[in-house]
């Protein structure tokens, strides 16, 4: 009976000890708040050097730039939507021509979306302004050509 009691007291000590232990190292973790990652800790103790007025001017600047690209983008993808709504007709496998647009649109959406240079950008946006006018252009002239030749057909008896 004594040798239980006695096992017991030391694995009673023994928890006790490793509950107190990480406790205090909890704490101290807790008290600490020191950086997570190698980068966080560099950025807090390497010296920076001082931004000036024109760093920050072009850093406004170019938040701008990529704001308003990001709205022009965003415009253009909206666009292109709404213009497919416009080819209703199948593709020789069957599928609608305004499904096919959109998942191609949406691809190369997608594959341009972390580009960070203002003149790619620009480039890419003035390209799929210009593609999405040729692409309207060229509808709106078959259309009148169909409409013509259903007019011709209708009015020969």
């Amino acid at each position: 009976m004594t040798a239980n009691i006695q096992k017991f007291r030391t694995l009673s000590t023994a928890v006790n000890h490793s509950f107190e232990s990480r406790w205090l190292l909890h704490r101290y973790r807790l008290l600490h708040h020191g950086p997570d990652t190698m980068e966080e800790l560099l950025d807090r103790h390497v010296v920076k050097r001082e931004k000036s007025l024109d760093d920050e001017k072009n850093e406004l600047l170019n938040r701008q730039q990529l704001t308003s690209s990001r709205r022009e983008a965003l415009s253009l993808y909206r666009d292109v939507i709404r213009a497919t709504r416009f080819f209703m007709w199948a593709n020789s496998q069957g599928n609608l021509w305004r499904d096919v647009l959109r998942e191609n649109v949406r691809k190369e959406f997608e594959e341009a979306r972390f580009e960070r240079d203002p003149e790619v950008i620009t480039r890419l946006l003035i390209g799929g302004r210009d593609a999405l006018q040729a692409a309207l252009d060229k509808l709106v002239e078959k259309q009148k050509q169909e409409i013509e030749k259903q007019r011709g057909n209708s009015n020969t008896p």
